[in-house]
């Protein structure tokens, strides 16, 4: 069964414009193991999450299915990377106190996923996976995006995406669900060119191209500098994180 990769494509853009998470999320998670020696980030990407693993555990493994991505991921001492698909970590059994999954989950074979969740996690270990949806700028803009989001390359989004819309809430977990979980936002400071430079990564914008030949982003440029003022001009940009924690029993 091959992996379901949208991204490897253009990995040097995903590095570049993808939004960073927030520090406080990676303090909470590692608040919650037992013991702080070994994290799994799970399709890590460009290794964002990895990187801010590296600053509560002692070991960060990161894999994805894509070398492509992994080719592209921010180096650290700490943290050994490998191409692996999520179903087949190659990692030892019952060594991770926590595995970490960002804005992925929906892609990945569930069930198999989660087996192996359970074979490599230590008793009471964690199971972490969050998700963002459509980012927040003002109301002018904003309205923009959403038109764009659900109207312009609103067919071309994989059907996966209906799980992050929803913000994994019908996704059945197989450990125990954690409740009382706090509310994270990512947020950044982006100019406009970083901003469309982030909307042509959207696997939607890349799947509208590939059909229609032409780039759906440069359609709404106008419109989007039309309320932004100076291009190079900086301005807050933010997303709500869904985290959902479910946590194998001792």
């Amino acid at each position: 069964m091959t992996f379901k990769d949208h991204f490897s494509g253009h990995a040097q853009e995903y590095a570049r414009y993808r939004p960073t998470y927030p520090d406080e999320m990676f303090a909470f998670l590692a608040g919650l193991t037992r013991a702080n020696e070994k994290a799994w980030d799970c399709a890590t990407g460009n290794g964002q999450a990895a990187v801010l693993l590296t600053q509560h555990y002692a070991q960060v493994v990161a894999t994805d299915a894509s070398a492509e991505q992994i080719g592209n991921a921010t180096g650290h001492k700490k943290i050994s990377y490998s191409v692996a698909r999520a179903e087949d970590s190659g990692l030892n059994p019952h060594t991770c106190d926590l595995i970490t999954v960002g804005q992925a989950l929906h892609w990945f074979d569930r069930p198999s996923f989660f087996l192996e969740c359970s074979r490599v996690l230590k008793p009471g270990g964690v199971l972490a996976a969050w998700c963002y949806n459509l980012l927040r700028i003002d109301p002018a803009i904003d309205e923009i995006l959403n038109e764009f989001y659900h109207e312009t390359v609103g067919p071309y989004w994989p059907a996966e995406r209906t799980l992050l819309e929803k913000q994994y809430d019908t996704i059945q977990f197989p450990f125990v669900v954690e409740s009382g979980v706090p509310q994270f936002q990512m947020t950044g400071e982006w100019d406009l060119p970083h901003l469309l430079g982030y909307l042509n990564t959207w696997s939607a914008t890349r799947n509208y191209i590939e059909a229609n030949g032409t780039n759906p982003v440069d359609e709404i440029a106008g419109k989007l500098a039309g309320q932004w003022g100076m291009p190079q001009e900086t301005k807050l940009v933010e997303w709500p994180l869904y985290l959902k924690i479910s946590r194998i029993r001792p």
